[in-house]
């Protein structure tokens, strides 16, 4: 499930960057634009480390990566889905969410570093 969700994290960050890149900037604002360059490039850095964490639980079974996998994936979602839909000319005010998004991503990921100086 880690690997497969991974994976399509990917697939959808090369979509939406290709999106972002051919038929949004003709449409876009420079705003709307650089929001839409930081959505996916956390969206790849993400989902390159999920797919990490998908090896690791593949390749550790006994390294429990589910509590920062949910979280870093919800965060995910949170953080760059608010910016996408702001670059498409949704309201402002989804802005206010976006850094509860990077806070889950950022307690996923020290979760994780107790996790892993635990592990030793």
């Amino acid at each position: 499930m880690w690997l497969g969700t991974a994976a399509f994290n990917l697939a959808v960050a090369v979509m939406l960057g290709a999106f972002g890149a051919h038929g949004l900037k003709h449409m876009a604002s420079e705003q709307q634009m650089q929001w839409w360059h930081t959505a996916t490039q956390y969206f790849f850095w993400h989902a390159l480390g999920l797919l990490a964490l998908g090896v690791l639980a593949k390749a550790v079974p006994s390294f429990a990566v589910k509590i920062p996998f949910c979280l870093l994936q919800l965060g995910l979602i949170i953080f760059c889905g608010s910016l996408y839909l702001m670059a498409l000319g949704l309201p402002r005010w989804l802005g206010a969410i976006t850094p509860v998004g990077g806070v889950l991503m950022i307690i996923g990921w020290l979760i994780l570093t107790w996790l892993a100086f635990k592990q030793q």
